[in-house]
């Protein structure tokens, strides 16, 4: 398989991940509360979404270092933008009324899927 192709497939693969562990696998534990800093619910939701993602980058063969590279950027860069989401929505008492908290919910989900683009420059620039 081409490069091209494989980092086609990588990037789908993180897209699949990113609907699954956001909007499948998160339960209401995960989402209460979230605005805490020290939240065991969102600790559990980031570490899905990394587990997920060197997983997929197990697959293509990424050396053990770079899966834990990889897990720890994922897990601190979603850790942090879903809590910064949470406190905006409860700071500002943003509901799915209010423009602003789609804004809020947009400006987070464009920050993950960016980060899937970086953890696959990533991978292009070092592993592959």
């Amino acid at each position: 398989m081409d490069l091209t192709t494989k980092i086609l497939i990588l990037i789908a693969l993180l897209q699949i991940k990113h609907l699954i562990a956001d909007f499948y696998c998160q339960t209401l534990w995960m989402l209460t509360g979230r605005d805490q800093y020290f939240h065991l619910g969102r600790t559990v939701h980031a570490a899905i979404h990394a587990v997920f993602s060197i997983v997929i980058f197990a697959f293509f063969g990424t050396p053990i270092t770079w899966l834990i590279i990889l897990f720890l950027f994922e897990f601190i860069i979603h850790f942090h933008v879903d809590f910064w989401k949470a406190r905006e929505n409860v700071v500002k008492q943003l509901t799915p009324n209010n423009a602003k908290f789609w804004r809020a919910m947009g400006l987070d989900q464009a920050i993950h899927h960016l980060t899937n683009l970086f953890m696959v420059w990533l991978w292009i620039s070092y592993v592959a």
